[in-house]
C-alpha cells in the first residue's frame, strides 16, 4: 500500500512546486528579449524600437511599473506600445508613471481589448476551442490612458496612420484595432505602404493572418503585435497549448518571417509577436513563458 501511494504524492508535491513557481516566481520575472531585424535599407545605420505589449496593470504592481520605467536607459529611438495595458479601474495612473520616462521619447501605439474592458473571470478550458463567446467587463478609462500618451505626442494608431521622423529616418506607420474582437478597420488604412519612407511599419494587438496578410500585400517591412502572451503556458520541447487567436503556435511569440522578399519589396515581411508583461489578474500564473518587453534593433538588410 505504501509503494502505491507514492507516486500519486510524488505528482501531487511536483504539481503544487510547479503552480507555486509559476504564480510566485516566473510571473514577475521581467525579462528583457534582443533581436536583430533586417529590415532596413543596405547601408542604413541601426535603429532600436522597444517593444511593450499587454502591461495588464493593476495599481499595487509597483515592482512592474519601476522595471518598465528602467527601460528608459536602453534610450532606444521609438517605442511601440501594442495594447492591452490595463487591469483595474485605478490602473491608468500607475501605467502612465510607468511609461512616464519612454513617454519622452518618439512613441505610438494601439489599443486593444484590456484597454477598453476590464478582466472577468473566465473558465481557463475555453482558450483550447477556435470560437467562443466573448464576455467583457465593465468600461475602463481607456480614454484617460489614450489621452495621457498624445499628450506627450505619441502616435494613436488604432484605425489609423500616420508618419514620425526619428533618428533621422522618415518612418510611416499604420495600425488597427483589436482583431480579436473585430474591431479593426483596415480599410482606414489601407494601400500601398510609402516606398519613399526609410521604414514601413504595422501594429495589431492581435497577430490575425487575416490582418497580417494585408499589411503584408501592402508592403510593410515589419509588424509587431501581442496578445498571445506567447502561450503564458508553455510545455518544454512542445511549445504553447494555445495561442488564442489564429497565428499558428510555431510563430506565437517573437521574430520570424511573414512574407518573403520580392522583386517589389525586397526586405518581405517580418514579424515580432511579443510574449507581453502582464496576465490577467485571474490568471496570474507563467510557465516555461516569462514576461517581456522586446528591444529589436533593425540594421540593414544585405539587399
Amino acid at each position: 500500500m505504501r509503494a502505491a501511494t507514492a507516486v500519486p504524492t510524488a505528482v501531487l508535491a511536483t504539481g503544487a512546486a510547479t503552480v507555486a513557481y509559476a504564480g510566485l516566481v516566473e510571473r514577475t520575472r521581467w525579462t528583457l528579449r534582443r533581436f536583430d531585424v533586417p529590415a532596413l535599407a543596405p547601408g542604413s545605420a541601426p535603429l532600436r524600437v522597444l517593444q511593450l505589449s499587454d502591461l495588464h496593470m493593476t495599481a499595487g504592481q509597483r515592482g512592474k511599473q519601476e522595471w518598465v520605467a528602467g527601460l528608459a536607459a536602453l534610450q532606444p529611438d521609438l517605442v511601440v506600445n501594442t495594447g492591452d495595458n490595463l487591469a483595474g479601474m485605478d490602473a491608468v495612473p500607475g501605467t502612465l508613471r510607468a511609461m512616464e520616462p519612454l513617454l519622452d521619447l518618439p512613441g505610438v501605439f494601439v489599443l486593444a481589448s484590456n484597454d477598453y474592458y476590464a478582466p472577468r473571470p473566465k473558465n481557463p478550458l475555453k482558450y483550447f476551442r477556435t470560437e467562443h463567446k466573448r464576455v467583457h467587463g465593465d468600461e475602463l478609462p481607456w480614454r484617460d490612458l489614450r489621452d495621457g500618451m498624445t499628450a506627450r505626442g505619441w502616435l494613436d494608431l488604432t484605425n489609423a496612420a500616420g508618419e514620425l521622423t526619428v533618428a533621422g529616418r522618415r518612418i510611416v506607420f499604420a495600425g488597427v484595432d483589436d482583431s480579436h474582437l473585430k474591431r479593426d478597420r483596415y480599410d482606414a488604412v489601407a494601400g500601398p505602404a510609402d516606398r519613399d519612407a526609410d521604414l514601413r511599419l504595422g501594429l495589431s494587438h492581435s497577430p490575425e493572418p487575416r490582418v497580417l496578410d494585408r499589411f503584408a500585400a501592402d508592403g510593410y517591412d515589419l509588424l509587431l503585435c501581442g496578445h498571445t502572451h506567447g502561450g503564458q503556458l508553455r510545455v518544454p520541447f512542445y511549445g504553447a497549448l494555445v495561442t488564442n487567436c489564429g497565428i499558428d503556435r510555431a510563430r506565437v511569440r517573437w521574430l520570424h518571417r511573414w512574407a518573403e522578399p520580392t522583386p517589389a519589396h525586397p526586405a518581405g515581411t517580418w514579424l515580432h509577436v511579443s510574449a507581453g508583461l502582464g496576465t490577467s489578474p485571474y490568471a496570474p500564473v507563467r510557465f516555461a513563458c516569462p514576461p517581456e518587453a522586446t528591444l529589436l534593433t533593425l540594421t540593414a538588410r544585405t539587399r
